[in-house]
């Protein structure tokens, strides 16, 4: 309670505040009260506060009961909200309509207890003549502030009697009150708090796409989100406050590498499912301290497998980027490949590419994934003749944990669980081990893998396209391939022709690589000359489309004048010489001049001598069409042009 000198001073500021503004002392009614609509709208506006006070105010009329006093409570501005009191003390205030909606605040009836308290902002006891009116005289009101847990004042308590009743303790009940109420409103707004967190966290854990399994020290499961039934394939009630133990028997082991500072994540584990099935997911296990940073629990976030594979992929650039339009070349030879390509994109068969290096294998091989019902999923490219070969069993099909020395912690699935949904591109085929050829054999007729050091077998759903520049046939009768893995293998055989049998292709690419070069290399596009263009025409192109593009990466760095030795194979003596391949320093018509037939006839027209030319060479050179051409210093379909009009054949 307030001493008496500053008793007196707020009284006095009261009264002043009254005169100015303009409260009748002979007013017996509050000069606002609230009916009908207004007043339930504004009984609905202060629920939760009236929720909250009511208990409160009854436990205090318990205490007051049958001694002529009378309990109101108030909300922010003075509107009485609830009044709880003796039946005859109630009858005498409704006749002064201190009734329910009816406002006590200074402006409407003068200084009062919870007038007053609301606009200092502190417990006050008013008694007789310290109120402004004459018809309050009678009574002692003491009331004190209601605030919430942010210090806003929300409202007053107030206990009123008899003046003659007057006592410092009735103000002290009132003050021990309202701490109740504000206490209980501080645990509400808690409790609503935790609530929001509560569905908050719920909200955010059922969002994520992994599985989340909460566990408190004994092991008991405590929380469960949807995903994780699912992957596991339970049902929620089934583990609900069940022990962890049956889904992850060495759980108490990762509480103690917890308890050691180490961490446990993303680790290969086998979880049982539904009956006798095992499967394979990603395991991370999170602690959970309570205050005192103790251990109290434990999450556990669980993957799928093939989630994990998509994952590592999308960021490892296990993607196919190029599509048949990103295939250069009008020659009638590329083009039906390119047809019979699209025609079988989108079946599951199994598909052989066969041709020589550079020509172009695993470019047709993202064609035929990119433009499959797989396009969105793994194009994985395995070179199986780059793998050591006692590490390409591991590298395809996985390990187990300590299946060998040097194995993975957890395992290693291989390319064909990585692969799973896509394509496996296995180029080099040809260098594949024979003992490996019987596992390959095995998935592609099985349609699942089985990881070194284990017995579970993984199902795998992979579009096998193999790439070789061998002739596997010939492999096959020299016992270095499998005859029934060739034709597991073959069910859609495509040859791709090499450079020199589609040679309409040499100037669109050659055409093609100068724009892409001199963009990569910021240079201008250099001009090349007539004798240079002849001879790149006419050349071989033995290392195909990629020597190709090197050559010309190597002219337009240079400016048009090529420094780049081509390597040429001579495939009559089977050894490789180094020439300066396309090069001004040759003449287009040098190879004639090596050529000397004898014996002709003065008398022979000139079609005559050109037809007896080309024979000769042909023969000379024994039907190999790029040395005729190049002797002979025409193009091969200049020269096949002409042997068609002699009609020459190649002996």
């Amino acid at each position: 309670m307030n001493d008496q000198k500053t008793q007196t001073e707020i009284i006095q500021r009261s009264h002043q505040r009254c005169e100015a503004f303009g409260v009748d002392k002979s007013r017996v009614f509050s000069a606002r009260i609230l009916k009908g609509e207004a007043l339930n709208e504004r009984l609905a506006e202060n629920e939760y506060l009236l929720d909250i006070a009511a208990p409160f105010m009854d436990i205090l009329y318990e205490a007051v009961a049958n001694s002529g006093f009378f309990i109101l409570l108030t909300d922010n501005e003075g509107c009485i909200l609830r009044s709880k009191g003796d039946p005859d003390t109630i009858v005498l205030s409704e006749k002064l309509n201190m009734v329910i909606g009816a406002f006590m605040d200074e402006k409407s009836i003068g200084t009062n207890a919870m007038g007053t308290a609301l606009y200092e902002n502190k417990p006050l006891q008013v008694t007789a003549k310290e109120h402004y009116i004459c018809a309050y005289h009678r009574w002692t009101c003491s009331a004190a502030p209601i605030h919430n847990s942010r210090g806003e004042t929300i409202g007053t308590l107030n206990l009123t009697g008899a003046s003659e009743l007057l006592h410092p303790h009735t103000l002290g009940l009132v003050v021990a009150a309202v701490r109740a109420i504000e206490n209980q409103l501080k645990a509400e707004e808690a409790q609503i708090k935790l609530n929001e967190t509560y569905h908050y966290l719920k909200s955010v854990i059922e969002s994520v796409s992994s599985g989340i399994i909460t566990i408190d020290l004994e092991g008991n499961i405590k929380t469960i989100n949807r995903w994780a039934c699912s992957l596991l394939k339970v049902e929620k009630q089934e583990l609900m406050n069940q022990s962890i133990g049956r889904l992850l028997p060495y759980w108490k082991d990762i509480y103690q590498q917890f308890r050691r500072g180490e961490s446990f994540l993303d680790t290969e584990t086998i979880l049982p499912g539904p009956g006798n099935n095992k499967d394979r997911y990603d395991l991370s296990a999170y602690p959970i301290y309570g205050h005192d940073e103790k251990i109290i629990g434990m999450v556990l976030v669980v993957k799928g497998m093939q989630k994990i594979f998509n994952l590592v992929n999308k960021y490892t650039g296990m993607r196919a980027h190029y599509t048949f339009e990103d295939i250069i070349g009008e020659s009638p030879e590329l083009r039906q490949i390119i047809d019979h390509a699209k025609k079988i994109s989108n079946t599951p068969s199994t598909v052989l590419l066969m041709g020589e290096s550079g020509t172009g294998k695993e470019l047709l091989a993202q064609s035929i994934h990119n433009a499959s019902s797989r396009r969105r999923e793994v194009f994985i490219a395995v070179n199986c003749g780059a793998l050591p070969k006692n590490l390409i069993e591991s590298e395809l099909f996985g390990h187990e944990e300590g299946a060998f020395t040097g194995s993975k912690k957890g395992g290693h699935a291989g390319k064909f669980e990585l692969a799973n949904g896509g394509t496996i591109f296995l180029d080099e085929i040809g260098e594949m081990p024979l003992h490996m050829q019987v596992n390959l054999l095995r998935v592609l007729q099985e349609g699942y893998v089985t990881r070194i050091g284990g017995t579970k077998n993984v199902p795998v759903n992979v579009r096998v396209i193999a790439a070789t520049k061998k002739n596997l046939i010939e492999e096959v009768r020299k016992g270095t391939f499998r005859e029934d893995l060739f034709y597991r293998l073959s069910v859609i055989p495509l040859f791709i022709p090499p450079l020199r049998e589609r040679s309409q292709d040499v100037k669109t690419l050659f055409n093609y690589f100068l724009n892409v070069k001199a963009q990569k290399l910021d240079k201008p596009i250099p001009r090349i000359s007539d004798s240079l263009y002849d001879q790149i025409f006419e050349y071989d192109w033995p290392g195909n489309v990629r020597e190709l593009e090197n050559f010309v990466e190597n002219l337009v760095n240079f400016n048009g004048i090529s420094s780049f030795n081509i390597i040429s194979t001579n495939r009559s003596n089977g050894f490789q010489n180094y020439s300066n391949g396309p090069d001004e320093t040759r003449t287009a018509d040098s190879g004639i001049k090596e050529f000397e037939p004898g014996g002709l006839s003065p008398n022979l027209s000139l079609e005559d001598l050109e037809k007896k030319a080309i024979r000769d060479c042909m023969d000379k050179h024994k039907g190999n069409m790029s040395r005729v051409s190049r002797q002979l210093g025409i193009s091969r379909s200049t020269l096949y042009s002409k042997m068609k009009k002699y009609k020459l054949e190649v002996n």
